[in-house]
């Protein structure tokens, strides 16, 4: 299965999880911050319950947080549309987008600029990861995994983000 099916497929919990994982692992161009989608996730254990709370929160905390590059809009406005109501509609949009969204700046980001670089099967296969853990492991320890595994998306885009300025700098 794609992550195109995985979604489609997967319950609520799984697709909050997937949507806020995929902005989790972007937020390096967003915010110095990494925690600040934390709350979120606390909040996808107890399901509908203070998710439309957390999701005001985590968004209010973002908006303080300046802008310092033009790749960063785009996740904010991600994390801007993801709906306050816990349905699996509204849900699979906003993951569907969300890992559309990540795969673009991660090809983007990418030093070889294509649908297969590093970068970009690296994200893909993580997004896969998380679902299939999603999936096979109800409760807290898939959103540990889940969790986890988008830390590590977040180490490997802030490597990039930093290889990328030290180019910059050796080429001014």
């Amino acid at each position: 299965m794609d992550v195109v099916e995985m979604i489609a497929a997967a319950d609520e919990r799984s697709l909050a999880a997937s949507g806020l994982a995929c902005l989790d692992r972007c937020l390096p161009l967003l915010a110095d911050e990494t925690d600040v989608l934390r709350p979120l996730w606390a909040g996808i254990a107890a399901g509908e319950d203070g998710w439309a709370d957390r999701l005001a929160t985590a968004r209010a905390a973002l908006d303080a947080t300046p802008v310092a590059d033009e790749a960063a809009a785009p996740v904010r406005r991600m994390i801007g549309a993801a709906p306050s109501e816990w349905a699996p509609g509204p849900l699979a949009e906003w993951a569907t987008a969300c890992s559309a969204l990540a795969l673009e700046l991660h090809q983007d980001l990418d030093p070889s600029g294509g649908a297969d670089g590093p970068l970009v099967t690296g994200e893909q296969r993580r997004q896969l990861q998380i679902l299939e853990v999603l999936s096979a492991t109800p409760g807290g320890a898939g959103l540990r995994r889940a969790l986890d595994l988008s830390v590590e998306g977040q180490r490997v885009l802030r490597a990039a983000l930093s290889r990328r300025a030290r180019a910059a700098q050796g080429a001014s």
